[in-house]
């Protein structure tokens, strides 16, 4: 335990499902987190509200945390916007929207934290990409496309910053049991009976957990993966292996 001790880390979608169990595990490990999200969270040492697409809102909680924190060592992008829709059946304006969450958010994100990590002389970035970002999605078209381009600029400033001693990589997980994944069983009206189907899609013949993941962004964020940047690591029950 302390694994983090004395780092500040700054984790978006830190309200509910992976999000706040890697602010969870994150605290667990000695670090001082900011979390961050459309509404207050409460896992956190200091619970952040801000909308990724403001330029305002984000620097307004970003000058929040390192008045109350301290500037981040650590930087992790979990929220995400989606829409359930096909390429041409999702209106160009969600798309739009779906970027400025889930990309641009991004790039809003690391031009805020990188200068700090520079003059702090590390840093340690991960992005919580998908799974989808690797194949045809006919029913996710929008978010898919922006996972796939989310771990494009992930590669881009793994190499722009390495020089700086600031790491980037990437998450890429399949079905992972979250309130938003409940939801989507949802709306097809048998919930048990989506839940059982989507299994099957799965080698490891199960849903993933939060906790899993957050694992493994643990040891992206510490000092054992100094020698691991530009990656994008699935976390899948071998989904990757077989899906098509």
């Amino acid at each position: 335990m302390g694994e983090l001790k004395g780092r500040v880390a700054l984790v978006t979608g830190a309200a509910s499902g992976i999000g706040a169990a890697i602010a969870a595990r994150f605290r667990a490990e000695g670090a001082r987190v900011a979390g961050l999200d459309l509404a207050a969270g409460q896992g956190s040492d200091l619970d952040l509200v801000a909308d990724l697409r403001s330029d305002a809102a984000l620097e307004a909680a970003y000058a929040e945390m390192k008045g109350t924190l301290g500037a981040p060592d650590i930087l992790v992008h979990a929220a995400a916007a989606t829409h359930h829709g096909g390429s041409i059946d999702t209106d160009p304006a969600e798309f739009a929207n779906i970027y400025d969450v889930n990309v641009i958010g991004a790039v809003r994100l690391l031009r805020l934290c990188v200068p700090d990590m520079k003059a702090k002389g590390a840093g340690a970035v991960v992005f919580l990409s998908s799974i989808n970002a690797d194949f045809a999605t006919p029913t996710l078209a929008a978010y898919a496309a922006s996972k796939a381009a989310l771990n494009n600029l992930m590669q881009t400033a793994a190499l722009e910053f390495a020089p700086d001693n600031i790491r980037l990589n990437a998450i890429a997980p399949a079905s992972i049991d979250t309130p938003a994944m409940r939801a989507s069983y949802a709306r097809g009206g048998d919930p048990d009976g989506a839940r059982a189907q989507n299994m099957t899609r799965h080698p490891i013949a199960r849903i993933g957990t939060a906790d899993e993941v957050a694992e493994l962004a643990m040891f992206l964020a510490s000092d054992r993966a100094s020698w691991i940047t530009g990656s994008v690591y699935p976390i899948d029950g071998g989904a990757h292996v077989t899906r098509r």
